[in-house]
């Protein structure tokens, strides 16, 4: 006997989880379906882990200066174990609040692979459900070079990057895009020497070219090496030490090699047979509306390989939610999702930079201000940043932000809100002192309105 829901669910990371709960304040009848631990890639080996061991090595890093601020720290170092216990901690309390709150909005939840076997049909095990609409949240897996294939000891994925026993002599980590940035800070700051390949010319490649020109020279300070433009070719095990290597005829050694060269969506190739979905390579093809090309079948997150990242997952997630309960509702231009980077410094952005408006022919005034000017950031020892505001000069309104500096990661929401407004600058209060003056400034002198 199948069990019968309005909607079912199958993944609980960002985008299934949202999903889930919003069809339930919906009115809806809803299962979800999760075959690891609650969170998904996000809470358990993702997000949430990267950013815990992260505050561990930023406030170590932040100890070890605290000297310039007059505050003296002996033998400031990390106690690893602590470290790995505290990210465990937070990860469990995580899911035990998740598994609350679906239960509280009588969500039923299913262990298993979730495998949709016709229109209306999944399998969860032994268990067979029926819905009427299905979303489909299955996620991504950390993407694989041939040339260096995981082994899980010694080249590894950010999964395993994330729970190592003990702090490693020497890593080389493949791929300078968010996640490598991370880790790079993480374990440099930790007492790793660190070396970052990209195969681009510059670390954060698909930022402006001024964004990964600032946090290389932040990066050299942490003592991580940085080699741009080569690839790796080739990867020997046989030793004490992994060699790699390099296009250009050189060689490098590491301890630990981490291959952090993006994700690919995921989604079990019996799902896509039976329903015949349409793809984009690996990722589920949707509409405006995330459905895809079944009617009442939709795809949200990295399944459907629009973001990669969680809060992009989460409005995929209020979208298809409200398309499967009766709503009629379209995703926002996705150059709204805002593109963050934990790294030290931080880096974020949100909109069109400086180089789409050149490819796209878009001509623009770029605003500017600096961390060093900014009386909060001097009084914290953290001077070192930029912020840009681009103006579309047609418009007259703002079309991108981007911040690298301390604290752009929470301060990226406030520059996603300029984006489109026509609201006077001088209309706008912004307490002082606090670093968020530093996006006035850049959006005065946008504007040209700049003082002094």
């Amino acid at each position: 006997m199948s069990d019968k829901f309005d909607v079912a669910v199958i993944g609980t990371g960002p985008g299934g989880y949202t999903a889930a709960i919003r069809c339930a304040q919906n009115g809806a009848s809803v299962a979800i379906i999760e075959k690891g631990d609650i969170g998904g890639t996000c809470l358990n080996v993702g997000c949430i882990p990267s950013k815990a061991l992260l505050a561990s090595a930023h406030l170590l890093v932040l100890a070890k200066n605290a000297e310039a601020l007059g505050v003296e720290i002996d033998n400031a170092k990390i106690n690893w174990q602590k470290a790995q216990e505290r990210k465990d901690a937070i990860i469990a309390g995580f899911r035990k609040g998740m598994a609350r709150a679906l239960q509280s909005r009588k969500i039923k939840m299913f262990e298993g692979t979730g495998i949709i076997t016709a229109k209306n049909k999944i399998t969860a095990g032994d268990t067979q459900i029926k819905a009427s609409k299905i979303i489909i949240a299955t996620g991504s897996v950390p993407f694989e070079i041939d040339s260096v294939p995981f082994d899980g000891e010694k080249v590894i994925s950010s999964t395993e990057a994330l729970s190592f026993s003990r702090v490693p002599e020497s890593m080389v980590i493949i791929g300078g895009g968010a996640i490598g940035c991370e880790m790079s800070c993480i374990y440099a700051a930790v007492g790793s020497k660190v070396t970052i390949v990209e195969a681009l010319d510059s670390i954060l490649p698909f930022e402006d070219e001024w964004v990964g020109r600032l946090l290389a020279r932040e990066f050299y300070k942490l003592g991580i090496d940085i080699i741009a433009g080569d690839k790796v070719t080739a990867c020997d095990k046989s030793g004490e030490k992994v060699k790699l290597s390099l296009e250009d005829g050189d060689s490098i050694e590491a301890e630990k090699v981490l291959v952090s060269v993006g994700r690919k969506a995921f989604c079990d190739s019996q799902t896509i047979e039976a329903l015949s979905l349409e793809m984009n390579g690996g990722a589920i093809k949707v509409n405006e509306k995330m459905e895809t090309n079944i009617k009442g079948i939709y795809a949200v997150g990295d399944a459907a390989g629009k973001t990669y990242l969680a809060h992009g997952a989460f409005m995929e997630a209020e979208v298809a939610a409200g398309n499967a309960t009766g709503k009629q509702m379209s995703m926002p231009d996705y150059s709204l999702v805002p593109r963050v980077v934990y790294t030290f410094c931080e880096v974020a952005s949100v909109g069109r930079g400086e180089k789409q408006c050149k490819q796209e022919g878009v001509d623009c005034t770029i605003g500017k201000a600096f961390f060093r000017a900014n009386g909060r950031s001097v009084g914290h020892n953290e001077t070192v940043g930029e912020v840009r505001v681009v103006r579309d000069k047609e418009t007259n309104k703002v079309v991108g932000v981007t911040m690298v500096g301390a604290g752009a990661t929470e301060m990226i929401a406030a520059g996603r809100a300029l984006l489109g407004s026509d609201e006077k600058i001088e209309k706008i209060s912004f307490a002082h002192p606090t670093v968020s003056e530093v996006l006035k400034e850049a959006w005065e002198n946008a504007f040209d309105q700049a003082p002094g």
